[in-house]
């Protein structure tokens, strides 16, 4: 059974860093997975963060780029973000999610999700 856990929530002031993890189990190959990292402010749609694809390929919501990086460790079974110059506008419920695999390609929606971390900034 695929299961994702995250941590590394909490708050800190603007201007501050925060990195989260996300520890996957009931999966084996993270290194060739489609993962993502998403979140959800209150009142607000869900919307996606960072992905990461896998030949390794990163993308970003315009809001996060620079600030923001997603990366794996493959030792650890991980997935990261690592979140600098934080700001009020990225407090919000972030969550880990990851893609079908068959062994060689990634396929479909994002099919399994944590349970998600809080995160807030303060100003």
């Amino acid at each position: 059974q695929v299961k994702l856990v995250e941590s590394g929530g909490g708050s800190v002031q603007a201007g501050g860093s925060l990195r989260l993890s996300c520890t996957a189990s009931g999966f084996s190959y993270i290194s060739r997975r489609c993962m993502g990292w998403f979140r959800q402010a209150p009142g607000k749609e869900r919307e996606g963060v960072a992905h990461i694809d896998t030949n390794g390929t990163t993308s970003y919501v315009d809001s996060v780029k620079g600030r923001f990086t997603i990366s794996k460790d493959n030792a650890k079974n991980t997935l990261d973000l690592e979140m600098n110059s934080l700001k009020p506008d990225d407090t919000a419920v972030y969550y880990c999610a990851a893609k079908r695999f068959d062994g060689r390609y990634c396929y479909g929606d994002y099919t399994y999700w944590g349970q998600g971390t809080q995160v807030t900034v303060s100003s």
